[in-house]
């Protein structure tokens, strides 16, 4: 079932970058570039697909989604506020003294989010609990992990992959941010990972490649889901780190780095004059 509010996702999407780049600079944290490759997931998921009521966080037949990628959680916080998890006032308070709104997502006291995450390599493998906690109760909701491509390099995930194709969860939907470079070099020279369709295909589960930023093209894919009765679902979302914001696309820099004096200004000025 989707979401019990319609949002148009190109204009949540561009408030989610704002509120990213607002929020890394008065925190003065990092990340940026992996939270706004994840934008467009998460304003698709958040504004349209998932199951998930924002009067009522824990709903007992919710759609869980797990940010795998915990380091991106600015992008997830921001999702949550504009679409009426809490006011968006509060973000203001991302990594300070005594905030909720941790550096990595944080559940603790933060309505709409579902588990603490930051360690890679574990966000597949509590949804793939998730949804097996699900088929057993004879329960409809359905669980997501969305993860980065740099985390496919543990053996965790390929661990989760097979038990999860092995239980035929269905209802289990990993979503993977193909932005193709991680921490401090490209993905390739990391450890590759082609061929990556391949890999999943081989493990079992059901595929469908899409351009990240491409709204029609997400909802689109995830309107379909289960891809195949009885297999868990990928969707492989080719994106660009850094997406929306000119100097830092495709910079492994920003990685860490944090929008400051006219980077900030720039960033802004940038997002504010894109379509939406």
């Amino acid at each position: 079932m989707p979401h019990t509010e319609k949002f148009d996702t190109v204009a949540l999407a561009k408030r989610i970058r704002l509120d990213v780049i607002r929020m890394t600079n008065r925190g003065k944290s990092s990340h940026v570039g992996s939270a706004l490759s994840i934008a467009d997931i998460v304003a698709a998921l958040y504004g349209a697909v998932l199951d998930v009521d924002p009067f009522d966080p824990q709903k007992p037949d919710r759609d869980r989604f797990l940010l795998s990628k915990g380091h991106a959680g600015t992008a997830v916080y921001a999702a949550l506020a504009e679409t009426g998890f809490f006011d968006a006032s509060l973000l203001e308070q991302h990594y300070q003294n005594g905030s909720i709104f941790s550096g990595h997502v944080s559940h603790k006291g933060v309505p709409g989010v579902e588990l603490s995450t930051g360690a890679l390599g574990h966000g597949l493998n509590v949804a793939t609990g998730m949804a097996l906690a699900a088929k057993r109760s004879g329960e409809k909701w359905r669980a997501f992990a969305l993860l980065s491509d740099g985390e496919c390099d543990e053996g965790s995930t390929w661990e989760a992959a097979m038990f999860a194709a092995h239980q035929k969860l269905d209802n289990l939907v990993a979503v993977i941010d193909y932005n193709k470079l991680q921490s401090l070099a490209p993905v390739a020279d990391t450890l590759g990972l082609e061929p990556f369709t391949d890999k999943w295909r081989a493990f079992g589960w059901s595929i469908e490649e899409v351009d990240g930023h491409n709204h029609a093209q997400l909802l689109s894919s995830f309107e379909r889901l289960p891809f195949t009765n009885g297999r868990p679902s990928v969707v492989i979302a080719h994106t660009t780190k850094g997406k929306g914001v000119s100097f830092m696309e495709n910079q492994v820099a920003w990685h860490y780095r944090t929008p400051l004096g006219a980077d900030f200004d720039q960033a802004i000025a940038e997002l504010e004059k894109a379509d939406a």
